[in-house]
């Protein structure tokens, strides 16, 4: 009766919210006096998820799955919780997972709970915190359902290691024909993805045109981080729309958000609003995100910016 936890891969790779998931799985069963599984479903190397507290690995490879499915992967899922008769699966929060679990929760007659950032207060009842109203409250949940899914906001529990010796088992469940076809993906493969990093550094209007946007690459690059913008600017067709975070693009829940030159209207801030610290650099110091911000700068940005990009290289530099 352990508990399992679907770990995310791309290209054979675990994903960072992987590994995180895992690590909260761990604290589950450690509740539970269990120990924990994990399904992975075509990735190469499952021993890194022993790290992280997995005491066995359901290997999955087909490759059907290569695409995914959530319809396809919630009966993979489905049947490794019947097969190891776990009633606490975990999933992430990504936008696959957030497909995934419903389908999923529907299939077991499972209770669902989402956007879950703390380990359960109690297991009897099964009881859990949640983030509610665009992560402007916290939400009290208990699961009553005999199974119980639970989905990890992303960045909210962390890594913790905690040393397993994993086994890993081939499981070659039945896999469910959705009626769905994918007809090919289109993913950057030369940055790091919003939904993974860790630091996201996002623009707004302020910066005039997308001339001026290679400042704000530049401090990403330094940074390790990603690139965002605000809606304005994705529908003016300054940057992608796949870089438009807030309500009604990518949600952020990163350690560190920058904003440079963005006001700060309800909606982007919904969206970012799971982001550890905020970062706003804005020449209008009435605007409404220095309310939310952590540390604030009324500054150009066109200053500001090669600035800090300069006094992180060279703090780089010497601390190399």
């Amino acid at each position: 009766m352990s508990v399992l936890v679907y770990t995310e891969s791309e290209n054979g790779k675990f994903k960072k919210t992987a590994l995180e998931v895992a690590s909260y799985a761990k604290a589950v069963a450690d509740q539970l006096g269990t120990t924990v599984t994990a399904v992975a479903v075509n990735a190469n190397d499952t021993s890194e998820l022993g790290k992280y507290g997995v005491d066995k690995v359901l290997n999955v490879s087909n490759s059907g799955l290569d695409k995914f499915n959530a319809k396809s992967y919630a009966s993979v899922i489905k049947q490794a919780v019947e097969k190891e008769g776990a009633k606490v699966v975990v999933v992430s929060q990504t936008a696959d997972s957030k497909y995934l679990a419903p389908v999923l929760a529907v299939g077991l007659n499972a209770g669902y709970a989402s956007n879950v950032v703390e380990a359960p207060s109690s297991t009897a009842p099964f009881t859990i915190k949640r983030t509610a109203f665009t992560n402007k409250a916290f939400n009290i949940t208990a699961i009553n359902t005999d199974v119980k899914v639970v989905g990890v906001s992303n960045n909210a529990f962390g890594l913790v290691e905690n040393e397993a010796s994993a086994t890993t088992e081939d499981f070659s469940p039945t896999v469910e024909e959705s009626g769905v076809t994918v007809q090919s993906v289109d993913k950057a493969t030369d940055k790091v993805t919003i939904a993974d990093a860790e630091i996201v550094v996002s623009a707004g209007r302020g910066l005039k045109g997308p001339e001026n946007w290679g400042m704000v690459e530049e401090l990403a690059e330094v940074l390790g981080a990603a690139t965002a913008c605000s809606k304005p600017v994705s529908d003016l067709g300054w940057r992608p729309h796949s870089e438009h975070v807030g309500q009604t693009g990518k949600p952020v829940a990163s350690n560190l958000y920058i904003a440079i030159g963005i006001s700060g209207a309800i909606q982007h801030l919904a969206g970012i609003n799971a982001s550890k610290v905020k970062v706003v650099v804005n020449t209008d110091p009435e605007a409404p995100f220095f309310k939310a911000a952590d540390y604030g700068v009324v500054g150009d940005a066109f200053e500001v910016i090669p600035a800090l990009i300069e006094k992180l290289k060279a703090f780089k530099a010497a601390n190399a």
